[in-house]
């Protein structure tokens, strides 16, 4: 999956330098704020709209929203001031941000993104607003630059579906959380099969596609990752039918750590 990987690099560099339409129309599935692909965002269980709260946005400073998101995790996350938030895919800030206000001066957030173009932009942002308790840092989901046991909360963003091997994504989740810590994850999941052609697309897999899993794969993945009281929390169906016939939607999973 090498190839996959580099694929998504290159993408979403193009992405973070400011470039346009570089990832295939189908990608606005990852946000229902975008328009004109058939995504309409019609809530079916809990409306997560993407739009995030008055007073959150508040705190994010301009360009630090792509619109790459499919939900608001830090919302659900229950984080509270004096913590240490990790974000995952963290691209050009917007949630890192968000928890920012939340942890407050005496808590800390660290956002990793394996895009060094997104990594650079993300610090950008990080100094139009001199957010001293943001940190970003370069890496992989799949081996985090991140210590053991220490952090409160993870939260991801329509990330984890880019990640080929989600297990190996969930046990890194686990070990950098501290006993009693819990995630909170916005993903794309498919209802329905995937083609093979769709499956080995590279292409497909940077726009949120090829990569994802049906529901019940994702919550057999958390639970072996060793999570307890793992929940989808928020649901959302996007109205856009893949050519094999699979339906997209995106869900906030969470789960604790023992």
């Amino acid at each position: 999956m090498s190839s996959v990987k580099e694929v998504v690099k290159e993408k979403y560099g193009q992405i973070a330098a400011g470039k346009t339409d570089v990832i295939p129309q189908i990608t606005s599935c990852c946000t229902a704020s975008r328009s004109g692909c058939g995504c309409s965002g019609t809530p079916v269980v809990v409306d997560i709209s993407s739009r995030y709260a008055d007073a959150d946005r508040e705190a994010v400073p301009e360009g630090a929203d792509l619109g790459l998101g499919c939900g608001t995790p830090a919302a659900f996350a229950d984080v509270q001031e004096g913590m240490t938030v990790l974000d995952l895919g963290s691209g050009a800030g917007i949630d890192c941000f968000v928890a920012a206000k939340q942890v407050g001066i005496t808590g800390k957030v660290i956002g990793v993104d394996m895009t060094e173009a997104m990594i650079s932009r993300a610090n950008e942002n990080k100094a139009k607003v001199d957010a001293a308790n943001v940190e970003f840092r370069l890496g992989e989901i799949e081996s985090l630059p991140v210590g053991s046991e220490s952090v409160d909360r993870v939260i991801s963003n329509c990330v984890i579906n880019l990640v080929p091997d989600k297990m190996q994504a969930f046990r890194e989740i686990h070990r950098v959380l501290r006993s009693g810590g819990r995630f909170s994850v916005s993903d794309i999941v498919v209802d329905g099969d995937i083609s093979e052609k769709e499956r080995h697309d590279a292409s497909l897999w940077a726009g949120c596609i090829s990569g994802a899993v049906s529901r019940a794969e994702y919550l057999r993945i958390i639970t072996a990752a060793g999570f307890r009281d793992v929940s989808i929390i928020a649901e959302r169906r996007y109205d856009y039918t893949l050519a094999s016939g699979a339906r997209l939607f995106s869900l906030t999973f969470s789960g604790r750590k023992e």
